[in-house]
């Protein structure tokens, strides 16, 4: 079965690792992340994702143009998520899959 594949943006490091670690705990799952939104786009050019998740320390800015130009050009769905446990960004993620 295919993975799911999330790319995770977060500015924080050490956020995006935990973040990273939990989704790809998860066997049906992969997270990569990026650590701005450069990154990021640079990546979503050269790989298919399912699904982009934002974490925390982007500008709403940032937030914006990741959405115009990558959820919108691809119609990738996006889950903003700035904390609260992982029992939160399971269902979070579980959500917008559902939505597809």
């Amino acid at each position: 079965m295919k993975k799911i594949e999330i790319l995770t943006i977060c500015a924080h490091d050490g956020i995006l690792q935990t973040i990273k670690r939990l989704i790809n705990n998860n066997e049906l799952w992969n997270s990569t992340g990026a650590i701005d939104i450069q990154e990021a786009i640079e990546l979503a050019e050269n790989k298919d994702f399912d699904l982009i998740l934002i974490g925390s320390g982007l500008t709403a800015a940032d937030e914006h143009e990741l959405e115009s130009v990558l959820a919108t050009r691809k119609n990738i769905p996006v889950v903003k998520h700035y904390g609260g446990g992982s029992g939160l960004l399971f269902g979070e993620i579980h959500q917008a899959l559902s939505g597809r």
